[in-house]
């Protein structure tokens, strides 16, 4: 099953967010808010021109054990974040499922 993304509006904030999930339903990758739906939507264009290229990934750890990435677009900012994982290796598996999932043109609007 392929990956999608998930666009939606924060209840709460009023800004927009947008999830790439895998083909399990899981989120492996959360954007930052956008005061605008068409920020949202470019940043799900960035994940798609970026999230192939090894180099726009930040691996980052921590002293407590924990283990997470970043997506950087070419001008170094962020595009979006992982969840914390207990193991460099699961955070590895994690950009590869990114690495796969990020070219999907489906867009979920909830």
């Amino acid at each position: 099953m392929a990956g999608y993304y998930t666009l939606f509006q924060s209840e709460k904030s009023g800004e927009w967010y947008f999830n790439l999930k895998a083909g399990n339903h899981e989120i492996i990758l959360q954007s930052e808010g956008y005061t605008a739906k068409s920020g949202a939507e470019n940043g799900i264009a960035s994940v798609r021109s970026n999230g192939a290229n090894d180099d726009r990934y930040e691996r980052k750890s921590s002293d407590k054990g924990n283990y997470w990435f970043l997506l950087k677009a070419g001008n170094g900012q962020t595009i979006g974040k992982s969840e914390m994982y207990t193991s460099a290796s699961s955070r590895d598996n994690g950009i590869e499922s990114v690495k796969k999932n990020a070219p999907s043109t489906d867009v979920r609007e909830s």
